[in-house]
């Protein structure tokens, strides 16, 4: 069983899908009490032989680069690992290898379901997935443990949770994070935070 791997996805990909990114990576790190030493090779990291977070952005213009400046520094503000980024444009490759898919803003969502139709069951505005998994039922769902393959089926079902919550509503327009691009400390901060209100209480449902 792979792990449950968690799929970002903003327009560049410098600045919201890799704050979000390495938040849920630490936020798993935390769950875990494992410390964020640095980026190390999954088999050698317990977080990420059982949660996978990675991402990639529509647009494709920075392939390669490094995360935003100010985005990095949020990440290692709030005690994540920044280094061993770079850009990538998202594919239906990422799409196929990912259990929950988490856009930066509704139009993503359709962009990604333009892409992989089936994906869109698994598919959800960041936002809009926090705001829902407050209806979710942890006694619904698989006994929690940590070990790979009872992580993976506990996430399956907490995203089919999280789906039914949905019952075929529209994102709401405050779902969406603004795109930070140009902008100052300030506003990576927000997002930084609106960010951490949606993947650190994922992780606390996933590993509690």
């Amino acid at each position: 069983m792979h792990p449950f791997t968690v799929l970002h996805v903003c327009m560049g990909n410098i600045c919201r899908s890799p704050m979000a990114e390495r938040l849920l990576a630490r936020s798993v790190r935390d769950r875990v009490a494992v410390p964020a030493t640095g980026v190390r090779p999954a088999a050698d990291d317990p977080a990420a032989r059982l949660v996978r977070s990675v991402s990639a952005g529509t647009g494709g213009w920075h392939e390669g680069e490094e995360m935003n400046p100010p985005a990095a520094r949020q990440v290692r503000a709030r005690g994540g690992v920044d280094t061993g980024f770079a850009a990538r444009k998202l594919l239906g490759e990422h799409l196929d290898e990912a259990d929950l898919v988490l856009t930066a803003t509704a139009d993503q969502v359709d962009y990604v379901v333009a892409l992989r139709p089936d994906a869109a069951d698994r598919t959800f505005v960041l936002g809009e997935f926090g705001r829902l998994l407050a209806g979710v039922d942890p006694a619904a769902l698989p006994a929690a443990a940590a070990d790979p393959d009872a992580v993976y089926a506990r996430g399956v079902a907490i995203v089919e949770a999280v789906h039914a919550q949905r019952g075929g509503r529209p994102p709401q327009p405050t779902d969406d994070l603004d795109d930070p691009w140009g902008r100052g400390d300030q506003t990576f901060a927000r997002i930084g935070d609106e960010i951490e209100d949606a993947v650190v209480p994922f992780t606390r449902l996933l590993l509690p």
